[in-house]
C-alpha cells in the first residue's frame, strides 16, 4: 500500500514540485498549509497539471495527522513556530526537514544557527518522538517544477535514525534523484551550507540551478 505523505508548508517554492513528483511516483499526497483553502487550491493546481486528482489540501495539522511520513518546507523564520504547533501531532512520525536557516538579504551567505543546523534544531523542539531527517536543501525548486522525471543533483540525507534515512532516499528516488547517506544529523549544518554557496554560484553565473553530485558511488 502506497505510503502517504504530508508536504507541511506545501504550498512554498520548493513544496509543489516534490508533492507533484511524489504523487507521481504513486505516494499518496497531500499539500500542508496554515489556510486549508490555500492547500486545497494549490493541490487543485498540481492536479491539474498531472492530469489525474492524485493530490489533497489540508490544514497543516490535518495533513500531518493523516499522514505516515512528513517533509516541511518552509522558511526558516517559520520552522520553530510550525514545528512548536505540530509537535505533539508529529510523535512517533518521521519528519524530513528541508530548512535552511538563511538570513536576508544576504542569502548566498553561510549562516549557522544557534542549534548546529536547522535539522538539529527540529529536533531539539521535537524532541526524541520524532525522527528528523533533514534532505532537499540543495536542490533547485527550478529543477523541481520542470516537467522531465530525472534532475541531474544528488540528495544528502542527514540523521540518526537508519530507517528514517532510507525513508528519505526512497522518496528522492522517487522525485527523480539519487539519494545518498551523508551521515547523522550533525552533519546537517555542512549541508544546509551548501544551499547558500549554490545561491552565490547561481548569481555570479547568471544561472538557475547549480547542485550537488557525489562522484565515486
Amino acid at each position: 500500500m502506497a505510503k502517504t505523505v504530508a508536504v507541511l508548508g506545501g504550498t512554498g517554492n520548493e513544496g509543489p514540485g516534490l508533492a507533484r513528483r511524489w504523487a507521481k511516483a504513486g505516494y499518496t499526497v497531500i499539500i500542508g498549509s496554515r489556510q486549508a483553502e490555500k492547500a486545497e487550491r494549490v493541490a487543485a493546481e498540481l492536479n491539474e497539471m498531472l492530469g489525474e486528482n492524485l493530490l489533497t489540501g489540508l490544514a497543516n495539522e490535518d495533513a500531518a495527522r493523516a499522514a505516515d511520513l512528513c517533509v516541511l518546507t518552509v522558511p526558516y523564520s517559520a520552522q520553530g513556530p510550525t514545528l512548536a504547533a505540530l509537535k505533539e501531532i508529529l510523535q512517533g512520525k518521521i519528519l524530513v526537514d528541508v530548512t535552511v536557516p538563511l538570513k536576508p538579504p544576504k542569502v548566498s551567505h553561510v549562516s549557522v544557527p544557534p542549534g548546529g543546523s536547522a535539522g538539529q534544531e527540529a529536533q531539539a523542539i521535537l524532541g526524541d518522538g520524532v525522527r528528523v531527517v533533514s534532505a532537499f536543501q540543495n536542490i533547485s525548486a527550478t529543477h523541481l517544477s520542470e516537467g522531465h522525471d530525472h534532475i541531474d543533483c544528488d540528495v544528502l540525507v542527514c540523521g540518526d535514525d537508519k530507517e528514517a534515512k532510507a525513508e528519505a532516499i526512497a522518496l528522492a528516488e522517487a522525485a527523480g534523484m539519487r539519494g545518498i547517506d551523508a551521515g547523522p544529523l550533525q552533519n546537517a549544518v555542512v549541508v544546509e551550507g551548501f544551499t547558500a554557496m549554490l545561491i552565490g554560484i547561481n548569481i555570479r553565473h547568471k544561472i538557475k540551478g547549480a547542485g550537488i553530485k557525489i562522484t565515486g558511488i
